[in-house]
């Protein structure tokens, strides 16, 4: 008998690619991301999409007391004063949203970590921690709302991280109460002699539209670090739109990195009460009402008057063009390496009927072993003035003499740098074009 051969094949294919069709695995959800219309059996590897749900907003004041977690699925609202306790640590989730309400004075709103507290606020670039105002519409999962602007400030108060870490406070005290803080509120202490204090981690933290009024002529800060000590850590800190400075180091030791200040009122980095940290990789933007880009102070007392700063690696900047300032007064004595800077303003005081200098950021620029040097970095212009007299019965308004002027100038010999990072992509200045 004869076989049509052929003919048997192409029937045994058909055979097997109906068998297949049967057999064919995939998702048969057809409300999964992943659905296959022409699945016969499902593998059980259907995707989903996540399921949003409306944020809770929780409101927090008083004391943190215990250990305590916030959570990136909720909105908190501060109400007043909000202060981690000694022994107490609050961790707070990467992408949580922290609004703080409005109020002047006691009733200004802030989050104090007092001395002994601890705070883990750790985010990502794609999940920041994000504090800002009750005003601001922004909501979890967002980088930035879109009904203000920096020129919304004063809405709420800050961030206050506080130490045990040395100070050098007026009348050569150890201990000093922050400003803005009642000395009757035991909790706005800071200083001590624990270099290696820890207070924490804050990473990818962005603090906006801060610095609401708390005395005559006296705001929070945007972020404010009083005797902080070098066990903490500190890094991808955006601080924008606060009506005072924008980060602001009393004393300690804490190095911070990755820094970006925009559109404050008054300075962008200010540094007070003999800070030896390093703040590195760090860029100011200045807006139209901003003072200083950098105000940099020494000690103010005769505690711990050895401290050395060091800023590494920095530019300044105003939004749209124009002559950022560094100011270097009170007693400056630090390190100021690749950074890129307008004019650079250094003070002087004089004693003796103005005939001679007296201790300060002029004298520690120019003695013949410097405790205030410039290494590696760019100027448009130095200038040498007094806001100060010599002290005499009748007070001399002085003039800085010309020969202080050009040694000054001798020294700090602009040269090229490189400055401060320019990659803020997870920043509320890179997401709304004002960087």
């Amino acid at each position: 008998m004869k076989v049509n051969v052929l003919k048997f094949s192409v029937i045994l294919l058909a055979a097997a690619l109906t068998l297949a069709s049967c057999n064919r695995k995939g998702c048969t959800d057809p409300t999964a991301l992943n659905y296959n219309e022409k699945a016969k059996k499902d593998d059980g590897n259907c995707e989903y999409a996540p399921i949003v749900t409306a944020s809770e907003t929780i409101v927090v004041s008083g004391s943190v007391a215990t250990n305590t977690t916030w959570s990136a699925a909720n909105i908190y609202e501060l109400a007043g004063k909000v202060v981690v306790k000694s022994g107490a640590t609050l961790t707070i989730e990467a992408g949580t949203v922290i609004k703080g309400r409005q109020g002047a004075g006691t009733l200004a709103s802030a989050l104090v970590v007092a001395q002994g507290g601890m705070i883990n606020a750790n985010g990502t670039a794609a999940a920041p921690i994000i504090f800002t105002s009750v005003l601001d519409n922004i909501q979890p999962g967002e980088l930035t709302g879109t009904n203000l602007t920096e020129a919304d400030q004063g809405l709420w108060g800050g961030v206050i991280i506080l130490g045990n870490a040395p100070i050098s406070a007026a009348d050569g005290d150890a201990l000093s109460q922050i400003e803005g803080i009642p000395t009757s509120d035991a909790f706005g202490a800071f200083g001590g002699t624990n270099v290696a204090d820890n207070s924490g981690s804050m990473t990818y933290i962005s603090i906006r539209h801060g610095g609401a009024l708390i005395g005559a002529g006296n705001e929070i800060n945007g972020l404010t670090l009083g005797g902080v000590g070098n066990g903490t850590t500190l890094s991808n800190i955006e601080v924008v739109a606060n009506l005072d400075d924008g980060v602001e180091f009393f004393g300690g030791s804490v190095d911070a990195s990755n820094v970006l200040v925009g559109f404050q009122g008054d300075d962008g980095i200010d540094i007070d009460m003999n800070y030896s940290g390093t703040v590195s990789n760090f860029l100011v933007i200045n807006g139209a009402n901003s003072d200083e880009a950098l105000e940099i102070d020494g000690p103010e007392g005769t505690t711990y008057t050895n401290g050395m700063f060091t800023l590494l690696n920095g530019t300044c900047n105003v939004f749209g063009g124009g002559d950022a300032r560094g100011d270097f007064k009170s007693k400056a004595q630090g390190t100021i390496n690749n950074v890129d800077l307008g004019t650079a303003k250094i003070r002087a005081s004089y004693q003796n009927a103005c005939a001679d200098p007296k201790t300060d950021a002029f004298t520690h620029l120019t003695d013949a072993t410097p405790t205030l040097s410039f290494t590696s970095s760019a100027f448009t212009a130095v200038s040498v003035y007094t806001a100060s007299d010599d002290g005499a019965t009748t007070p001399n308004q002085c003039t800085v003499p010309a020969v202080d002027q050009a040694a000054a100038e001798a020294i700090m010999t602009s040269g090229i740098a490189a400055g401060g990072p320019t990659a803020w992509g997870w920043t509320w200045m890179h997401v709304n074009n004002k960087l």
